[in-house]
């Protein structure tokens, strides 16, 4: 089964392990107030703009992106885990 975004919705999939720059791996209760980090997984057309047109997604699959920590609907397909968030609740793409 697939994932096809609507609109300007992206399908990410969490990234939940957190490194500090020593190396140490974080437990994935430190500081949960942060915002998140996730691989997308697809993302839709884009946000339908007032004159009809579709505005560009600033996203790919594969980017690894940071977003609000109480942005996302939860979904589960099958055994994976999934997340779905708006283009604009994406804070930055980690390069």
């Amino acid at each position: 089964m697939a994932l096809l975004p609507l609109n300007d919705h992206i399908v990410v999939k969490a990234v939940t392990e957190q490194k500090t720059v020593g190396g140490i791996i974080l437990p994935e209760t430190a500081d949960k107030e942060k915002p998140e980090r996730g691989e997308v997984i697809a993302v839709g057309p884009g946000k339908l703009l007032d004159n009809g047109t579709r505005a560009t997604p600033s996203v790919k699959a594969g980017d690894i992106v940071v977003f609000k920590k109480y942005s996302p609907d939860e979904i589960k397909v099958g055994k994976d885990e999934y997340l779905v968030i708006r283009e604009d609740d994406v804070l930055a793409i980690v390069k």
